[in-house]
């Protein structure tokens, strides 16, 4: 096994205006399971292409544990790598598939067979070696690309977003048993996506980019609780953190005619305008029979009904926040009889509160 190092790595393409990827440093740890997460373009599928050799790293280097990989062709990288569309061979049967770059490699067909028969039990596919692709699901599929992977035995894992074809639900079976799989090998592994659940729920760390560059990288939870900036709260978390613009005055922040009170210390770092982020959790109804609790004022348009709890969506009665604030998304507990229509009070929690600075959109909060 071995940890994997971006040091100030890039890729720009002939005639582009940007990098693709802008001096990526980052390290992943040997045996960590690392995600990379963010929107079309951002240059999670390059950077993972950078570091299984198919794209050329025009900047920076690579390392593969002790070991600069930066102009290393692919198979010189002891990688292996599980791509969207399973690329398995249709003719070829599940054992076949899974044992292809074996023979390739020469391995003796014992030990080959050994290999893929320990992939088989671990991935339970021992019941459909003999199978073609074309007899298989899209969840056994993707688990034969994952035992071609595993049958070589290398020191990284690369996976660039694997589940995207399967449906909703098989995502989520697989996705656990991918991160229970890659627990169990303890093998260094970089997986893409695009879907931010994804990215919270597997990986040991998340690293979040935009535009070719790389905004934060921490656990899961941290990423959550302390986002770097107003990209990564809007990015991280479903439904997404609401962000409301505000004012400052008198030390503290206003939302239209909403008081929200903010730390001195946070007020002092601010150097303009503010915007809070919300957390869908973090406020909830006025109770009628309080006229002193502060809330802003909105009509509701949909309330998703989740069984155990609900999420609120409303839009604000004060016109002039109308075109600043598209929408509010509220977490409810319970079975909140609320109509289309209806007009109610939300407040905030103001320790629950994020502040960011509107104009660089860098975190002020502690």
């Amino acid at each position: 096994m071995a940890s994997v190092r971006f040091v100030g790595a890039g890729r720009r393409y002939p005639g582009a205006e940007r990098a693709a990827v802008d001096a990526l440093d980052l390290e992943i740890e040997d045996g960590e399971f690392m995600v990379l997460v963010g929107p079309s373009g951002c240059g999670k599928s390059t950077s993972l292409r950078m570091l299984a050799g198919l794209e050329e790293c025009t900047e920076g280097s690579i390392m593969i544990g002790d070991r600069d990989v930066t102009d290393d062709v692919p198979k010189d990288r002891d990688i292996a790598m599980v791509f969207q569309n399973y690329a398995l061979y249709p003719h070829m049967s599940v054992a076949d598939n899974m044992g292809f770059a074996l023979k390739v490699a020469r391995v003796g067909k014992e030990e080959r067979d050994r290999r893929v028969r320990e992939a088989a039990r671990i991935l339970d596919l021992e019941d459909y070696l003999e199978r073609k692709p074309k007899a298989l699901s899209g969840g056994q599929r993707q688990r034969v690309a994952m035992g071609r992977a595993i049958v070589r035995q290398p020191e990284v894992f690369l996976m660039d977003e694997p589940l995207s074809n399967l449906d909703a639900k098989l995502r989520v079976s697989t996705r656990t048993q991918i991160a229970a799989l890659q627990q169990r090998l303890g093998v260094t592994t970089v997986y893409v996506t695009h879907d931010q659940v994804e990215a919270m729920t597997m990986g040991d760390r998340v690293a979040v980019l935009k535009d070719g560059l790389l905004q934060q990288v921490d656990t899961p939870l941290a990423l959550y609780d302390r986002p770097a900036n107003l990209f990564v709260a809007g990015f991280i978390g479903s439904p997404a953190m609401n962000l409301l613009p505000a004012k400052l005055a008198d030390g503290d922040a206003w939302v239209g005619d909403l008081r929200v009170p903010l730390d001195r210390a946070v007020v002092a770092r601010a150097t303009g305008d503010v915007t809070l982020g919300v957390r869908p959790h973090a406020w909830h109804l006025a109770s009628s029979a309080s006229a002193s609790e502060e809330g802003l004022a909105v009509t509701v348009t949909v309330v998703e009904e989740l069984g155990a709890d609900a999420f609120l969506y409303a839009v604000p009665d004060d016109p002039s926040l109308s075109g600043v604030i598209s929408q509010a998304v509220v977490r409810l507990e319970g079975r909140p009889q609320l109509a289309k229509g209806e007009r109610v009070r939300l407040v905030i929690d103001p320790l629950a509160v994020h502040v960011f600075d509107t104009a660089s959109g860098e975190r002020l909060s502690d």
